[in-house]
């Protein structure tokens, strides 16, 4: 038995840097952290997990952060259909998803407490690093150097994907830190800024999703 098998508690993450950049953000604005956090080794590994992880005796609480990508209403619907798995299989009282998902992150109650948060505001395209770069300083002189040097890299020797921008970007960004560190960690270090609005909503929904039963 893995020892997140008898935590009531859980978050499920993408991967190791979804990971750290909950923690870090979870010591930075005083949040108890209360639950636990699980590496799924990407979104397909993540989204097939979802029913098996409701399913574990004692789970009182489920967090699903996921990245929305290129298309946020495919990722939403995907979640959706796991959990109407559920209750048509498992007879779980759940209500239903809304249609789209909040803006603040989505929380629904019911035999188990669920939340969801899309990457990387439950409305736009994008992924984790567009969370973190909505947290480099405003103002900073070294980012707008950063943004360019990624887009004068010619198409064809571009060894990243099309959609995958936004985060060689933010990582091209990271590189020139005094000592550079991985996304987690750079929010420890100071070098982002979790003040902004989008950082402390998606801290707000942690608190929120894991504050104590009732």
């Amino acid at each position: 038995m893995q020892e997140s098998d008898t935590q009531p508690r859980v978050l499920l993450v993408e991967g190791p840097d979804d990971k750290h950049v909950v923690i870090h953000l979870s010591e930075g604005s005083g949040l108890e952290q209360n639950f636990w956090i699980i590496e799924k080794a990407g979104k397909d590994t993540l989204l097939d997990s979802i029913v098996l992880e409701a399913r574990t005796p004692g789970r009182s609480v489920m967090g699903v952060v996921l990245d929305a990508n290129d298309d946020p209403n495919a990722r939403w619907q995907a979640v959706s259909d796991r959990l109407h798995k559920l209750r048509q299989e498992d007879h779980f009282d759940l209500p239903d998803l809304p249609a789209q998902p909040e803006p603040g992150g989505t929380i629904i109650e019911g035999r188990l407490r669920i939340g969801i948060w899309l990457m990387p505001d439950n409305r736009s395209t994008g992924e984790l690093e567009d969370f973190v770069g909505s947290m480099i300083p405003s103002g900073d002189p070294v980012w707008p150097r950063a943004q360019a040097y990624i887009d004068g890299i010619p198409p064809n020797d571009r060894k990243f994907a099309p959609g995958k921008i936004q985060r060689a970007k933010v990582h091209a960004w990271l590189a020139t830190r005094e000592s550079p560190r991985p996304l987690g960690l750079s929010i420890r270090a100071g070098d982002l800024d979790t003040s902004g609005s989008n950082t402390t909503t998606f801290v707000n929904w942690l608190r929120v999703l894991f504050k104590e039963m009732s």
